[in-house]
């Protein structure tokens, strides 16, 4: 049986309902991460009732039972979603011992599968400026809405290296027109400062003149035809069809823009602190990675060009 098919009453604790409201509105966590968090709980509670006594009580799970869960599960899952699940269930006891005096966290300082990393795919500064720059204005009121706004969902994308998320959260009251920057909500409900260029400002400016004259600071600026806010679904579907026209390869999505940005930030002697803040990365070591894309670069540049590589 499907573990969505599983009464939850039968197999998890009663602290699970009030730990899923605690990942929505205390720390405001992506509806992905609250769904993935919840189904390794989920998951565990249901293993654990199946091996062990199904009476266990929440604080009888030692660090020896969660040890065997995470060597047990990896022959079902794999090393990623062994490591996902294991933060979701340590994110739960953590949450347990500050409410309801749970005494150990037994998925805490757990050794993991570690796995491998995967450096993240980007366009070259060349396919980036073909994709930017060859947008071409359809007929009328519509083409012309369509050539300005995606073209603003290309630029926020690449030049602020936002989330497919913010893009289309973004209102105008966020938008510093004067300093050519926004502002926006990040993971975890973090507040940053983004510039994104006076150029894409004024595009964005220019868009509200023409077809959102009645707005206001609240009104959402990645809209579609009718008025309405556009989904991170419908942004996907509009980088592919530019990257297809553009001879890209399909797989070119948002997030691949962001990854873009972040390298091209940095092989152009950009602070890496800098990129982590406008990023909004809460670790230093998530920003990394651009740079050994960047080395990886200058390795696979020297054993093509030198002589003696």
């Amino acid at each position: 049986m499907d573990e969505d098919q599983v009464s939850p009453d039968r197999l998890i604790p009663k602290e699970v309902a009030a730990f899923s409201d605690y990942l929505k509105c205390e720390r405001r966590m992506s509806r992905k991460t609250c769904e993935n968090y919840l189904l390794a709980v989920l998951r565990f509670f249901r293993w654990l009732k199946s091996v062990h006594d199904p009476e266990h009580e929440l604080s009888g799970v030692s660090k020896s039972i969660a040890r065997s869960y995470v060597i047990e599960s990896q022959k079902q899952l794999s090393k990623s979603t062994v490591r996902n699940h294991a933060s979701g269930l340590k994110c739960f006891y953590r949450f347990c011992q500050m409410r309801h005096g749970l005494k150990l966290n037994p998925f805490s300082n757990l050794s993991l599968p570690k796995t491998e990393q995967k450096l993240p795919v980007f366009l070259s500064e060349t396919q980036a400026r073909a994709i930017l720059d060859n947008l071409e204005e359809g007929k009328g009121k519509s083409g012309r809405f369509l050539y300005l706004r995606d073209q603003i969902i290309l630029l926020v994308l690449y030049c602020g290296g936002l989330r497919v998320s913010e893009l289309v959260g973004l209102t105008i009251g966020s938008i510093d027109f004067n300093n050519g920057s926004l502002v926006t909500i990040g993971k975890g409900g973090k507040e940053r400062f983004v510039p994104i260029g006076k150029k894409t400002t004024r595009l964005i400016l220019q868009f509200i003149n023409e077809f959102l004259p009645k707005s206001t600071p609240r009104s959402s600026i990645i809209i579609g035809r009718s008025g309405g806010q556009i989904t991170a679904r419908s942004v996907q579907k509009i980088v592919k069809k530019y990257a297809i026209k553009n001879a890209l390869p399909k797989e070119i999505t948002p997030h691949k823009l962001r990854h873009s940005f972040a390298t091209h930030m940095l092989d152009n002697g950009a602070d890496l602190r800098a990129v982590q803040d406008m990023l909004g990365h809460s670790s230093l070591s998530t920003t990394q990675i651009y740079t050994h894309v960047s080395i990886a670069r200058l390795r696979k540049t020297h054993k093509l060009a030198h002589p003696r590589s």
